[in-house]
């Protein structure tokens, strides 16, 4: 189980449970920033100490053993578990590097202890300085909130209202403190992924060039080099997407906080002071408080934030009424009394302002709590799953597939709003929605088109997947295994109502297409994911848990795409056993790392958008369909139309893809991904290397060509030609 995430809702309540979640952040930086002081200092031993070299090397490979990287979420995504057990697999090649005493590396303290320090004194050090100012502002407001309340309810009125003005300021100032401070924890947790495993694959790079020793060892390790290097990669793209909408969400929260508060179990919940007699006198107790309207329940928990610990044990009470405490009965200001029936006697509570007491009794007379659902940050328009819908769509789509399916950020790029607004104006006009012969004229741009095709998705009433199974999708993406994460989404797609799945296979169809050109468009299968997952998958609460589980949605819609004919075009199996599961899960622990045949690097970058909806981005693809009201007309293709199997209209002409003609023969060729041969008869090659004599092979998606005088067989589309 990974560490909590940290919400910034939680900021404004500041509750015990921050509190503690806060703490657990702050040991696991305490930890890193100490591993990796302890690193650096063994790795200047190694550098300078020639004759310790084996056991430098034997004390530098235990550290890294011991070390367990911790995730924010309950779940880990492929290439997170990879750079998770990144640090174990280094710790072996150095335990089998321990007997060859050659010489030391030297360039190690350039690509080790440089960017080690580096991350440590700019992140951690970072992280540690807003602790500090966090922790100054902490006891600031404390201190004056304390000061406030005890403020004489007798004194001038102009007096008052400057105290409270004065109150005010410091709270929002804590608050933004709080919210900039839990922003830089979860940025430091995110960037040490990979900013801190770099170096270390860097250094092990090294180790093996200056090695003679190493050689044999360095080619066993290749495998788990690529694999580690994509996960590194693949992370860091993630990582860019995620920290955007992170900080997003925090200026949303700077801006307008009660628009993005959590929605509580709880009808009620905050700091009061409940007043306690003593046996010199009373005294006020700071307690955490909450309250449920349907049981009744009180539960008081005493917490101060200063000393950061409980200062009792907690008390519940059932609630039997809630009095209003006027003024001039009492010295203290915002008071009421609470009547519990299981408790004798009355409690006082002194509530943090005048608007809080005002909340508080309403929710304790039984009135409708306050709160502020989440909204849905897409806009709820016009657009639906009906038939107009499925026109726009297979229009969008045609004029894709049709002009511009090899367009360079084919979905990336967006389209002027102004342009991509009137023509969904056009699009969704009844006249000419239902011209299904009409094709959308060609002054319109690529990207307008595929804006247009995103915006209505997006203006649907709600996703496409639906709220009700994204966490079932999410869950299923974080299966140990494909082939279990494949058999779960396939029977959760046809739990969808018939428009949702007969639009998402419309979607699917497109998007496999674009795929497969994606040596032109550079529109990976990973990079249609990270397009359009958010949207089709989006959570109906926006929260920073949430925007972690946006990886998980670009995974589902990686293998929707990759799976579209079985998902679509069969009935999913039964759902296995405990037992079928867990040998399922065996099997998968136990094959071998993944091949060239495998997801490439990525290859395409993110596009700076200024929308910032265009950072989430819509999946909408389709190969050229035709739904009409009849549910069971979907037509498939990529330049021209093909039935359904379910179809039944005579009308359609059937064209069958066909591969293109052999290719002409080229001398020279560069390869566009590293790629690991599985055969005998294949080559193993890095991104960049450059084949001779390269023309077609007998093997259907393979060429021949040659490298350093080896010939033998060339993944077609892993190579481009010179």
């Amino acid at each position: 189980m990974g560490l909590p995430a940290l919400e910034f809702s939680d900021c404004c309540l500041d509750s015990p449970h921050f509190r503690e979640t806060l703490k657990s952040h702050e040991a696991e930086l305490d930890k890193t920033n100490k591993f990796i002081k302890e690193l650096i200092k063994d790795g200047k031993s190694l550098i300078s100490a020639l004759k310790n070299l084996s056991s430098a090397k034997r004390k530098f490979a235990d550290s890294l053993n011991e070390f367990k990287f911790q995730c924010i979420g309950d779940a880990e995504t492929d290439d997170e578990m990879c750079i998770a057990r990144s640090l174990q697999e280094f710790a072996t090649v150095l335990r089998n590097l321990e007997d060859e005493r050659i010489r030391m590396i030297e360039n190690a303290s350039e690509v080790l202890i440089t960017p080690l320090e580096k991350f440590r004194k700019e992140q951690i050090g970072a992280a540690k300085e807003a602790k500090k100012k966090y922790d100054k502002e902490t006891e600031k407001y404390c201190g004056i909130l304390e000061k406030h309340l005890n403020l004489s309810s007798k004194k001038k009125e102009s007096q008052l209202q400057e105290a409270d003005s004065q109150v005010d300021l410091v709270r929002q100032h804590f608050y933004e403190v709080s919210l900039e401070y839990v922003f830089k924890v979860q940025e430091v947790q995110e960037r040490k992924m990979f900013e801190f495993v770099e170096p270390l694959l860097a250094f092990l790079q090294g180790l093996f060039t200056f090695y003679h020793h190493g050689y044999e060892l360095a080619k066993d390790f290749g495998d788990f080099k690529t694999q580690l290097t994509i996960s590194i990669q693949n992370t860091r793209n993630r990582f860019e997407g995620t920290r955007s909408e992170v900080e997003s969400l925090m200026k949303k929260m700077k801006e307008n906080p009660l628009e993005h508060k959590t929605i509580s179990p709880y009808t009620m919940e905050g700091y009061l002071y409940v007043q306690e007699k003593r046996h010199f006198g009373t005294s006020w107790v700071k307690h955490y408080c909450t309250y449920q309207r349907d049981s009744k329940q009180i539960t008081m928990v005493p917490f101060d934030q200063k000393s950061g610990g409980k200062g009792g044990e907690d008390e519940s009470v059932t609630l039997k009424s809630c009095t209003r405490r006027k003024t001039d009965s009492i010295e203290k200001r915002f008071c009421f009394d609470v009547e519990a029936v299981d408790r004798p006697g009355v409690i006082t509570m002194q509530a943090l302002s005048e608007e809080d007491r005002r909340l508080w009794m309403e929710a304790m007379d039984g009135r409708e709590p306050v709160y502020n659902s989440n909204k849905d940050s897409q806009s709820e328009g016009t657009a639906q799953l009906d038939s107009i819908g499925f026109s726009i769509i297979r229009k969008c789509i045609h004029a894709v597939e049709t002009r511009g399916i090899n367009e360079q950020g084919l979905y990336r790029i967006v389209g002027v709003n102004s342009r991509v607004q009137k023509l969904l104006s056009v699009l969704m006009d009844p006249k000419t929605a239902s011209e299904t012969e009409t094709d959308i004229c060609a002054e319109w741009e690529i990207k307008t088109i595929t804006s247009a095709l995103k915006t209505y998705l997006r203006m649907l009433p709600g996703p496409l997947m639906m709220y009700q199974f994204q966490r079932s999708f999410i869950k299923a993406a974080k299966l140990e295994n494909q082939e279990s994460r494949v058999s779960e989404i396939h029977s959760l797609v046809h739990r969808l109502p018939e428009k949702n799945r007969q639009m998402l296979q419309l979607l699917m169809n497109h998007l496999a297409n674009v795929a497969n050109n994606h040596k032109q468009n550079l529109m990976t299968v990973a990079n249609l994911g990270v397009v359009f997952g958010p949207t089709l998958l989006r959570p109906q609460e926006e929260t920073v848990a949430a925007i972690m589980d946006i990886k998980f949605q670009n995974i589902v819609i990686e293998i929707l795409i990759e799976n579209h004919e079985k998902i679509f075009n069969t009935v999913p199996e039964m759902p296995l056993t405990n037992a079928q599961l867990h040998l399922s899960r065996k099997k998968s622990s136990d094959s071998k790392p993944p091949s060239c045949s495998e997801r490439p690097l990525t290859l395409f970058h993110t596009v700076q958008s200024t929308e910032k909806q265009e950072q989430r981005n819509s999946i909408i693809n389709s190969s050229l369909e035709s739904v009409s009201s009849n549910p069971n007309s979907i037509l498939n293709s990529s330049s021209s139309l093909q039935p359904n199997r379910n179809s039944s209209d005579p009308d359609l002409n059937v064209v069958k893809p066909t591969r293109p003609n052999s290719l002409t023969p080229f001398r020279k060729a560069k390869a566009l991904y590293a790629c690991k041969a599985e055969h005998d008869s294949e080559l193993s090659f890095t991104a960049g290397t450059v084949f001779d004599n390269v023309h077609p092979s007998q093997e259907p998606g393979w060429l021949e060509g040659t490298l350093n005088g080896k010939t033998g067989l060339i993944p077609e589309n892993y190579v481009e030609f010179l």
